[in-house]
């Protein structure tokens, strides 16, 4: 089972964010994957953990998110 996120971010800012996701993910040992959706861009994680750091990183970059 996956923990997922869905943000809206495009160019630069979406490049920040999966290069973070890459970081959070290689930092934990877990897997990750980006799938995109109507609704926005969905960053999954196997770990509760990892979402909860991404979502951390969300907020620093002022992206807006909804748990998936």
């Amino acid at each position: 089972m996956a923990d997922c996120v869905i943000v809206r971010a495009y160019g630069r800012q979406l490049d920040q964010l999966r290069a973070e996701a890459f970081r959070i993910a290689r930092g934990r040992q877990i897997d990750w994957w980006i799938d995109r959706g109507d609704k926005g861009t969905h960053f999954c994680f196997e770990s509760a953990e990892a979402k909860q750091a991404f979502t951390s990183m969300c907020e620093n970059f002022a992206v807006p998110y909804v748990e998936a």
